[in-house]
Parts: C-alpha cells; structure tokens; sequence
C-alpha cells in the first residue's frame, strides 16, 4: 500500500471516529492504534516538507535530490561501486544508471572501472562535480541546520535514537 493510500485511509478512520461516542471509540479503535497511524502521517508530512524545501534549494543548480544525493555520497564517501549506491541512498537499483547517466552528461561524475573485478564500475566525482559541491554543500548544511533549529540538540538527539529505533524495529518486523 503506497503512501497515499495510508493517508487516505487515516483520513477515512478518523472523519468515522469523530461521528462516533467514547463508548464506541473504545471498542472498535485502541488508543495506540490511533497513535501509530497518526505517527505515520506527522512523519510523511515532514519529510514531504523537508524534501519540497530541499528540492527548491537545488532546483537552480539544475540538480534533483536523487542526483544530489548521489553526488553528496561521492563528495563525502569518495568513489562508490554503482551498484550500491542506491542502497546507500535509499533508491531503487533501476534508477541508479539513469541517474549516474544524468550526472555524467553534467560531467559532474565518470566511471571508473575496477582493477581487479571486471564485473564491477565505480561512480568518481569529477572536478567539476567537487566544486559544485564545494559551493552547494556548505548552503545545503546552513539549510538543513536552520530548518532543524526549532529543535534543541537534545530533541534532535531523542528523535534520531527514537527514529532509528523505530526504523530498525520495522526492517526486522515479518508480515504474515
């Protein structure tokens, strides 16, 4: 069930709750319930709204967060096997030779192949693609730090260990 399957069908449970008594919230929808779902859409909405302002930021270096992705794990990581980059960024292993396509057209990323295994080809940052990073990254970092400034460091701190445990939890949880 994508996304916005998941937000409509929250929306749906809670215009039903709202036409119910206590009595009948009780039975039919637990408090936790409720609780889970409610997370799930609060952490949809700020990541959408994270990502959109992201996306803004990048948009006039002719770049999209995928692309910016791949070039920041390369700037930061140094040379990357293609292969695992969309692991390491979170895409889709199809859309990684569309994107390193896309970057190496910009001449901000070549191939490079391996020296001792033909099967495999590293992404390098060229360059051009380091000083456009150069430039980005600092104006990406301030972004980032003024959009997360409404939290303290120990806020921040308590999301990221709740997050990560949260994240964790599901990878490991089985659907029967």
């Amino acid at each position: 069930m994508d996304i916005y399957k998941l937000k409509a069908l929250y929306c749906l449970r809670t215009e039903k709750l709202k036409g119910m008594n206590k009595m009948d919230k009780s039975k039919q929808y637990n408090e936790n319930s409720e609780s889970s779902l409610k997370l799930f859409i609060v952490l949809s909405r700020a990541l959408e709204s994270i990502e959109k302002k992201l996306a803004e930021s990048i948009k006039g270096y002719g770049l999209n967060l995928t692309e910016f992705g791949v070039l920041e794990l390369l700037f930061h990581k140094g040379d990357q096997p293609i292969q695992k980059i969309g692991k390491k960024i979170l895409i889709a292993s199809s859309s990684i030779t569309y994107v390193v396509d896309k970057l190496e057209k910009k001449k901000y990323i070549k191939r490079v192949a391996c020296p001792t295994d033909r099967r495999v080809t590293y992404a390098a940052i060229t360059d051009e693609g380091r000083e456009l990073m150069e430039e980005i990254f600092p104006k990406h970092q301030a972004l980032m730090t003024e959009m997360m400034s409404v939290l303290d460091l120990e806020e921040k701190a308590t999301m990221i260990e709740q997050l990560k445990k949260l994240g964790l939890s599901v990878k490991n949880y089985t659907i029967e």
